[in-house]
């Protein structure tokens, strides 16, 4: 970045101009394969899965909140750990002032995880989050969605998770999963993704994008091993003391 190269005004907005055709390229192409996201086949949820919540037992249908459409984020936070993933996390800080404005276009949004409802409360509050987040403990329902595996299938490292096109590489891996339900309260199942398919949910990775360091990712032991929960980050004041030490 020391060498990069510096132009005038006027070189640069033919520069710019340059990429925003490309970009432009790029947004009709979203554009398209949104559309057909949304022609995709649906399959009907035939189980009657019931979450564990705050308040007690939580039908599928009652994540809803009355709305067709419900996006669920499957925060990892296996029943034996203390924290949920800090990956996930940072996904969760992103989405948690989305929820009224998803509510105003029919559509409701939830977190699921295997740990205990009292310890997704416990972790909820110190997170300050205000979204739903009940425990899939007990049900088949992350197994069903492709984002819990058992140990035997991690060991054999087949490619099962993100629709048998990736290696498993943990017990829980991240994923959102969508679902409509119709004026009869059929559920069915529309749209899931996984891995890099979650990358346009993250805001914070999506301004990090626009910058000149980008991500700022290279050289470290894998990707994300910069982030920390959001109460774990060394302030700023401390870390600049430290450089100069």
């Amino acid at each position: 970045m020391q060498h990069h190269q510096i132009v005038s005004r006027e070189q640069w907005i033919i520069a710019r101009k340059a990429h925003l055709a490309r970009e432009k390229e790029l947004t009709a192409a979203r554009e398209r394969l949104a559309e057909q996201r949304r022609a995709l086949p649906w399959v009907k949820v035939d189980k009657a899965y019931q979450f564990d919540g705050p308040n007690g037992i939580v039908p599928l249908g009652d994540l809803f909140k009355g709305r067709p459409q419900l996006v669920v984020q499957h925060v990892m936070f296996a029943p034996d750990w203390d924290a949920a993933c800090k990956s996930c996390s940072f996904w969760a800080d992103g989405f948690e002032r989305m929820v009224p404005h998803l509510a105003a276009r029919d559509t409701s949004m939830a977190a699921v995880s295997l740990a205990p409802s009292a310890k997704l409360e416990a972790f909820k509050k110190r997170m300050g989050w205000t979204f739903d987040w009940v425990s899939s403990g007990g049900t088949d329902f992350n197994r069903d969605c492709g984002v819990t595996f058992s140990q035997e299938e991690v060991a054999t490292g087949e490619p099962r998770y993100n629709f048998g096109t990736t290696a498993i590489y943990g017990s829980e891996l991240p994923g959102i999963s969508v679902f409509y339900r119709d004026d009869a309260g059929e559920i069915f199942h529309t749209y899931s993704c996984f891995a890099r398919g979650l990358d346009m949910m993250n805001a914070a990775y999506q301004y990090l994008d626009l910058t000149p360091l980008g991500r700022h990712e290279e050289g470290l032991p894998y990707p994300m091993d910069w982030v920390r929960l959001r109460d774990q980050y060394e302030p700023q004041a401390a870390k600049a003391s430290r450089c100069h030490e």
